[in-house]
């Protein structure tokens, strides 16, 4: 498996902690995401779900980077995490910087190893 491919999976079983959390016991999300506000049960649920779709492609990708729709789609889904939370921060003033740069190093470090790897090729597949 390639470097990226690892790195998926690390940050997929990292969302993974995050969906729990947000399912089952949201004060880790309080306390280490959205500190500056109050979080309801409802908003720990809805991140959960978020965070599993996010996990998923982090997975489904791991294992199928030559698959250029789900590459970007994963590529895209680290950008628009990194832009939530940047917005949270800066907008809405519901996170902590110190809690920004936690999952910001997260959210941006995956654009960073997607760029710098090679680009999956794409399969010609010809039917006769």
């Amino acid at each position: 498996m390639k470097p990226l491919g690892w790195w998926l999976m690390l940050v997929g079983s990292l969302r993974l902690a995050s969906v729990w959390f947000g399912f089952v016991d949201i004060w880790a999300l309080r306390l280490a995401v959205f500190s500056n506000t109050t979080m309801t049960e409802v908003h720990g649920r809805t991140f959960g779900v978020w965070t599993l779709l996010t996990c998923t492609l982090c997975f489904l990708c791991a294992f199928n980077l030559e698959n250029r729709p789900l590459y970007l789609a994963t590529f895209l889904s680290f950008i628009y995490a990194f832009g939530h939370f940047l917005t949270e921060y800066l907008i809405y003033h519901t996170m902590a910087i110190a809690n920004l740069t936690t999952v910001g190093i997260f959210a941006a470090v995956g654009p960073v190893i997607q760029v710098a790897s090679p680009r999956p090729v794409s399969r010609n597949i010809n039917k006769a």
